[in-house]
C-alpha cells in the first residue's frame, strides 16, 4: 500500500540510507534553492564516493562545496562551475571525474529520465568536443588527460526542409534526488520560489528516490493544484525545516552611485 504521509522528523532520518557509491540528483540554480540541510545531513552521516548531478557544485563552503571538501564527491555532471575554486583544484589535480554538459541539455537529459525516455537527439554540441568527443573528464597526477569523454552518435533529420545534425544524448536518472521547495504538503507535492524552481522539479524527477526539504510544511488540499510545480507522485520523503534557514547569495552586487549628480 502506498504511503500517502510522507513527512519524516528530520534530515538525518530522511538521508539514513542513502548509501556509499550513490548517484544523486541536486535541485537548485547556483547557490539560490540547494537543499542544504539534506546535503549536511549526508555530510554528517559520513556518506561517500557519490556520483553528484546538479547544474553547479555550490561554492567552497556551502551546499555541495561542503561535501566536495570532506572528499565525498568522486564524480559530478554538472553545466557550471566556474565559482568553486576547490573544485578546480580537485579536478586539475586528477582527484575529482567531471563531466560537463551544457546546460539545457542536461536539463533535458533530467527530464528525459524522469519521463522514461532512454534519450534524444540535440543540435547543442554538434561540431564540438561535446559530440567529438575528447574533454578532459579526470586528469592524472601530472597533468596529463586520464579519462576524456566518448564521442557521440550524430545524425542527420530534416527540419523546416533543411538537413541539420544533432548529436543523441543519453537520459539521466540516478539512485537519489535532494531539492528545496518554498511549501510542500503531506502527500509530497511542492512549490518552489522562483529561481529556486530552475532545476529542482527536473532533478526530482530523475531521482528513483526523491527527497525534499520544504520551508513551509501544509495540509493536504491546502495547495491550489494548480498553483503545484511538482506532483507529489514523484516525491518519496518530505522533511520541514522551517523558514528562518540560512540562505546565501553567490555572487552580490550592488550599484554605485558615482556620477549621479553629473546626470542631475
Amino acid at each position: 500500500m502506498t504511503r500517502l504521509d510522507k513527512v519524516v522528523p528530520s534530515a538525518a532520518e530522511a538521508v539514513a540510507d542513502v548509501p556509499d557509491g550513490a548517484s544523486i540528483a541536486v535541485g537548485g540554480f547556483g547557490l539560490c534553492g540547494n537543499p542544504v540541510a539534506l546535503i549536511t545531513a549526508l555530510l554528517e552521516r559520513g556518506t561517500r564516493d557519490l556520483h553528484v548531478v546538479s547544474n553547479n557544485c555550490g561554492v567552497d563552503d556551502w551546499g555541495l562545496g561542503l561535501l566536495l571538501a570532506a572528499d565525498r564527491i568522486r564524480k559530478i555532471t554538472a553545466s557550471y562551475v566556474g565559482e568553486n575554486k576547490e573544485f578546480a583544484r580537485r579536478y586539475l589535480a586528477g582527484e575529482l571525474e567531471v563531466e560537463l554538459t551544457p546546460q539545457g541539455t542536461l536539463a533535458e537529459k533530467l527530464r528525459a529520465g524522469g519521463s522514461g525516455i532512454a534519450a534524444f537527439f540535440t543540435q547543442t554540441g554538434v561540431g564540438t568536443q561535446v559530440a567529438e568527443g575528447g574533454l578532459p573528464q579526470r586528469y592524472d597526477a601530472d597533468g596529463g588527460v586520464a579519462l576524456a569523454s566518448a564521442a557521440k552518435e550524430v545524425r542527420t533529420f530534416d527540419v523546416e526542409g533543411e538537413p541539420r545534425e544533432f548529436v543523441l544524448e543519453q537520459a539521466i536518472t540516478t539512485d537519489v534526488a535532494f531539492v528545496h521547495a518554498e511549501v510542500g504538503d503531506r502527500y509530497g507535492n511542492l512549490v518552489f520560489h522562483r529561481s529556486a524552481r530552475n532545476f529542482s522539479p527536473l532533478a526530482a524527477m530523475a531521482g528513483q528516490l526523491c527527497i525534499a526539504q520544504v520551508e513551509r510544511l501544509v495540509e493536504p488540499g491546502e495547495l491550489d493544484p494548480d498553483a503545484v510545480h511538482l506532483p507529489g507522485v514523484f516525491v518519496h520523503r518530505v522533511v520541514e525545516v522551517g523558514t528562518d534557514i540560512e540562505k546565501r547569495i553567490e555572487r552580490r552586487t550592488v550599484r554605485t552611485d558615482a556620477g549621479a549628480g553629473e546626470r542631475g
